[in-house]
């Protein structure tokens, strides 16, 4: 089972994918690896706004929805920090998270919770977090697998990233340079049929472009057509 969880999470790293079913794979790997009765995964936007992505059941959605209108909690502590977050038994932290604790409490929710961050070089994109029915710590090196397997999953998030954008600027350049052949297209015209350098065609041309987009053109009162950028 850990060999084909970690295949599984590194072919993100070679093959189209989709986010969302990566981190849902998560998840699943971790409660099967982990002993843990849950998990759930918390990501931040482009606005660094953690949102919930993933989670096993319906009772783990509900802490961290909980912890993210609390504004507090070991898996909003983890994000912040950079840093896991154990909680050996959550009924000793309502001085820490007051409100958190107090909800979970009342629901008669889990023990105990581990969170641990996705990273990648100090920077926390979210969180995975292991929910346990019973107080008590998870031993080390089941953390240290934890750890491995968001490592591996945040390393594919943000190659992912990096495509998108880089295909968005691709393509910002394609334009660019498309842009590039119609003007040097037009400057040639302009150079042939006013007998002008290739420096002032592309003057005039800017100028016309200028004129003609920041305000009205001044057209000769004679003619209702418009002269020609040469005349410029």
């Amino acid at each position: 089972m850990l060999i084909s969880a970690f295949v599984g999470l590194a072919d993100t790293l070679v093959d189209d994918y989709d986010v969302i079913d990566v981190l849902d794979r998560l998840a699943g790997y971790s409660v099967q690896l982990l002993a843990a009765e849950s998990a759930g995964i918390l990501l931040a936007d482009a606005q660094a706004t953690l949102r919930v992505v993933a989670s096993t059941n319906e009772q783990t959605e509900w802490m961290e929805l909980l912890q993210l209108q609390a504004d507090e909690g070991p898996c909003v502590e983890c994000f912040r920090a950079g840093a896991p977050v154990s909680v050996d038994d959550l009924a000793d932290a309502i001085d820490r998270w007051p409100r958190f604790v107090a909800a979970l409490q009342q629901r008669g929710a889990y023990g105990s919770v581990h969170a641990l961050p996705l990273r990648l070089r100090g920077q926390a994109i979210g969180t995975l977090n292991l929910f346990h029915g019973a107080p008590g710590p998870l031993p080390a090196a089941d953390l240290a697998l934890g750890q491995a397997l968001a490592d591996i999953a945040t390393i594919g998030i943000l190659q992912e990233r990096a495509i998108r954008r880089g295909e968005v600027l691709t393509e910002q350049l394609q334009a660019a340079l498309n842009s590039r052949v119609i003007i040097e297209q037009a400057k040639g015209v302009l150079a042939q049929q006013g007998n002008l350098s290739m420096h002032v065609a592309f003057d005039r041309l800017r100028h016309y472009a200028r004129v003609t987009t920041c305000g009205s053109p001044r057209w000769p009162a004679r003619s209702s057509r418009p002269t020609s950028p040469l005349t410029y």
